[in-house]
């Protein structure tokens, strides 16, 4: 819970929410501070030319086993959305990491670009990218609603990343998701 909350932190508006759109300087904040926890847990982490962030502990061998969501919000999202599924995955690492267990496969855990979609349209956009539905180029001339261009943003805030974007297949993905309710 103390990233979960360091996270919130990040953005943090009255209420207990979070204003973080994506690729604003509150996300870039948001972003450099996930990046500084994988960093910390040994990760090597990897940034695609749509932003997406991927953090891998390369162990093992194979294609990694994948876990992530999102860490952009909408104008008054809450701490857990997006946050809870990046977050635990980096938990899962620790927790392995401190008990000596070593997995078989590389395990990965990725922060995708603006999912929210409240600034830039379609919704869940990294991930579209990332899996092939559509390209770099058309992600990069999206217009925002407050007219900025997708990949000027990724540019101004530091992470229009070198990785090609759709990257590697993983070997298995699973997200940990919050119920969309009003508790965790």
């Amino acid at each position: 819970m103390q990233r979960i909350m360091a996270l919130a932190e990040v953005g943090a508006i009255d209420g207990g929410g979070c204003n973080r759109l994506a690729l604003t300087d509150a996300d870039r904040d948001g972003r450099d501070l996930v990046r500084s926890w994988m960093v910390d847990l040994g990760l090597v982490v990897t940034v695609d030319a749509v932003g997406n962030m991927i953090g891998t502990w390369n162990v093992g061998s194979g294609a990694p086993v994948m876990t992530g969501s999102h860490i952009d919000t909408v104008r008054t999202g809450g701490k857990y959305d997006g946050n809870y599924g990046v977050l635990a995955g980096l938990e899962v690492i620790e927790t392995m990491q401190d008990a000596g267990i070593e997995p078989s496969r590389p395990l990965a855990v990725g922060v995708f670009t603006d999912e929210e979609g409240a600034r830039f349209a379609p919704d869940m956009l990294g991930s579209l990218v990332y899996a092939g539905g559509m390209s770099v180029e058309e992600a990069h001339d999206v217009i925002a609603i407050d007219g900025a261009r997708l990949g000027d943003e990724l540019e101004r805030i530091g992470y229009l990343g070198a990785m090609p974007c759709p990257g590697a297949a993983p070997h298995a993905f699973v997200e940990l998701h919050i119920e969309q309710g009003p508790l965790l």
